[in-house]
């Protein structure tokens, strides 16, 4: 264990590799497993029932693990679920799950997590996204993977960020974000589809072009309902998979989504 720092507290049933670094002045709970090859750079406090997989780096002063500032938490056994290869910023701060919320938070692999971003109790978050700086996210939030929140963003409980969404800095999110697009503002509106994006994963040119001919199919507004728009391009597009998964992200939408200003 000789790469933990004699300045560092390590409680007694704490599970770390010694592949694994701890720095000056971190202190680790009984209940916390790591996987290999993790870096604690210092003054990094992990608590509670909290496993973090292989090659995550966390950064100075931040709190992992401790109890959700939750009013119904009453200090039930619940559980925070770290993935691998995770680059958890300065000043982050991570909650286990609550009793009421299913007892669970987890957070997937090769994610960017930059200094003084939160992620509450019950929420679940993919693999590969980016928290800008200070962007929040209240209980219950589900973040799907290749997402990108910009900084001092916020997103309200039980909220779901689609897949390979962008929300913009500054942003309040009140409602779900579709896959593939991209909202911004207070409250948060859909601005277009992230082009950019989709460009940058590999999406062909087709792919895009039948993306953007579905978003304007359904958030133009004609003579014609909304869901009425939603069903027809359910049955003009069919036979592709990245409309079908937009369409159905809106359907089964508990919130409703966010859709362009109507100016």
């Amino acid at each position: 264990m000789s790469n933990i720092h004699p300045t560092a507290i390590i409680e007694d049933g704490a599970f770390i590799p010694d592949s694994c670094k701890v720095g000056p002045y971190c202190i680790v709970g009984k209940d916390v497993k790591f996987g290999e090859d993790c870096d604690l750079h210092s003054h990094v406090v992990i608590r509670g029932n909290t496993t973090v997989g292989n090659k995550c780096e966390i950064y100075p002063f931040a709190s992992i693990g401790g109890n959700p500032p939750d009013l119904k938490f009453k200090g039930e056994t619940t559980y925070l679920e770290i993935g691998d290869n995770n680059s958890i910023r300065e000043y982050v701060t991570i909650n286990p799950g609550t009793g009421a919320g299913g007892g669970l938070t987890k957070v997937g692999d090769n994610n960017l997590i930059m200094p003084l971003s939160h992620i509450a109790h019950d929420c679940f978050i993919g693999n590969n996204i980016v928290m800008s700086n200070s962007a929040m996210l209240a209980g219950h939030v589900i973040v799907e993977d290749n997402a990108i929140l910009g900084g001092m963003s916020g997103v309200h409980q039980f909220t779901r960020i689609g897949k390979n969404a962008m929300v913009g800095g500054g942003s309040v999110v009140i409602q779900d974000v579709i896959p593939y697009g991209v909202v911004s503002g207070n409250r948060a509106h859909l601005e277009n589809l992230n082009l950019i994006g989709l460009q940058r994963k590999g999406f062909s040119k087709s792919e895009i072009k039948n993306l953007r001919l579905a978003y304007s199919q359904i958030f133009t507004p004609d003579e014609r309902s909304f869901s009425d728009r939603l069903d027809e391009v359910e049955k003009d597009f069919d036979d592709n998979a990245h409309v079908v998964e937009i369409v159905n992200f809106i359907k089964f939408s508990k919130k409703g989504v966010c859709k362009p200003n109507a100016d």
